[in-house]
């Protein structure tokens, strides 16, 4: 039963960054929501508990254990959940995965990284302060830097078709990134999937 009890089997948990709210939903910063949708579908996990400031579920991939989760913070406090939900567990940085926006790089690009700094994700800084580490595994989905204006703004924003397109149809490799990345092949999910289609 999930949040039955504590324990540490070697599970992963795979986080998912967004805002909560339906105003929210397919703005640029869910691109880590709509990817934990993605990841729920497919394995057949659902992500409906909620405890720890958290949407939840439990199960594999593989035959890997993980939990699914959707902080339910807002973006800049993420960190809050993910310490509560790896603290419950006892998962170390070294096996949560966290999947998010990059305003750094161009619509539909993936970039994986074991470790490093928050590039200005205010999720990942929020990450990082409550961790103490840098040692957690991201997947950033690139959403585009704005033209102009406030970057909230920009981010807060729907993307438009063609960004849509090039966003989503990479949640298919981002899948194929975490199984890899769960059986300790994270150079290989980085040679294929880093990078455009």
């Amino acid at each position: 039963m999930l949040f039955g009890k504590r324990r540490d089997e070697g599970r992963f948990l795979i986080i998912g960054l967004g805002n909560p709210g339906k105003k929210y939903r397919n703005t640029r910063h869910n691109v880590g929501f709509m990817a934990l949708d993605y990841l729920s579908e497919v394995y057949g996990i659902r992500v409906t508990r909620s405890r720890f400031s958290s949407l939840a579920g439990e199960g594999k991939i593989g035959e890997v254990k993980v939990v699914l989760v959707k902080p339910m913070t807002f973006m800049n406090l993420s960190g809050q959940a993910v310490a509560a939900v790896s603290s419950y567990y006892k998962v170390p940085p070294e096996r949560i995965i966290v999947i998010c926006d990059d305003i750094n790089l161009s619509p539909g690009v993936i970039r994986i990284r074991d470790h490093g700094s928050s590039g200005g994700q205010r999720g990942l800084l929020s990450i990082e302060d409550m961790l103490e580490s840098k040692d957690y595994i991201r997947v950033r989905i690139g959403v585009g830097d704005r033209a102009s204006g406030e970057l909230s703004s920009h981010v807060l924003s729907s993307p438009d078709a063609a960004d849509n397109k090039a966003i989503t149809e990479r949640f298919p490799d981002i899948a194929q990134a975490v199984e890899l990345i769960l059986t300790n092949r994270l150079t290989e999910a980085q040679s294929l999937y880093n990078g455009s289609i």
